[in-house]
C-alpha cells in the first residue's frame, strides 16, 4: 500500500499534524515492509520540519516523530515556497526532510493508492 499524507497545519497549537504522524509511525511498524509513506509539509505544516526543535518537558517533537517516519523508511517533502514564506532555508530542516515542489507532489499524489490529508 502507498499513501501519500499531506499535512497542512503547524506542529504546535493543533493536534493534526501530530496526529498525522502517530497514523504514520503506526502504519509503518505494523505494515511489515509492505508499506510505503510519503508526507508533503504544506502551509504552516513546513514548520514541522523545522531542525533544533525544544518543547517542554513531557511535550511531544514534531521534528522528533518526523525523524522516526524518516528513519522508517518514509520520505518527507516540504513545499519550497511555504519555507521560503516562512524564512526556512534547507538547512533548517530536520534530517533526511527535502525542499519540494509542486511537481513532486503531484506525481506523489499520482502515485499513492490513498491519500490522507491533516
Amino acid at each position: 500500500m502507498k499513501t501519500l499524507f499531506i499535512l497542512n497545519d503547524p506542529p504546535y497549537g493543533t493536534e493534526r499534524s501530530y496526529n498525522a504522524l502517530r497514523l504514520a509511525r503506526n502504519i509503518l511498524k505494523k505494515g511489515d515492509g509492505q508499506v510505503e509513506i510519503r508526507m508533503f509539509l504544506m502551509g504552516d505544516a513546513a514548520a514541522c520540519a523545522k531542525a533544533g526543535q525544544k518543547v517542554p518537558a513531557g511535550f511531544y517533537n514534531i521534528g522528533d516523530m518526523l525523524g522516526m517516519v524518516i528513519r522508517g523508511g518514509g520520505e518527507i517533502g516540504v513545499c519550497g515556497t511555504c519555507m521560503d514564506a516562512r524564512g526556512m532555508g534547507d538547512k533548517d530542516l530536520v534530517e533526511g526532510a527535502l525542499r519540494s515542489t509542486l511537481d513532486e507532489i503531484t506525481e506523489w499524489t499520482l502515485w499513492a493508492d490513498k491519500v490522507l490529508v491533516f
